[in-house]
């Protein structure tokens, strides 16, 4: 993680290149706003909101995303 880190501060990575890897990153992690992820379930938004399981709840960027990928 720390290569990866000073590896873009050097400038190793383009802002095409960043956001491919955070699109990568998201498919891998299954990662689904709340309200998507709700929907896509057909389930409540208060249900998705639990952290129930192996789903776990974070917040990037002032949104709140669900990680479903087990």
């Amino acid at each position: 993680m720390q290569k990866l880190g000073e590896s873009i501060q050097l400038g190793k990575w383009s802002n095409d290149a960043l956001v491919e890897l955070i699109k990568l990153s998201g498919d891998f992690l299954n990662l689904q706003t709340i309200a998507d992820f709700a929907e896509s379930n057909k389930i409540s938004y208060q249900a998705a909101k639990k952290n129930t399981g192996h789903r776990k709840n974070i917040e990037i960027f002032n949104t709140k995303f669900i990680i479903d990928n087990d």
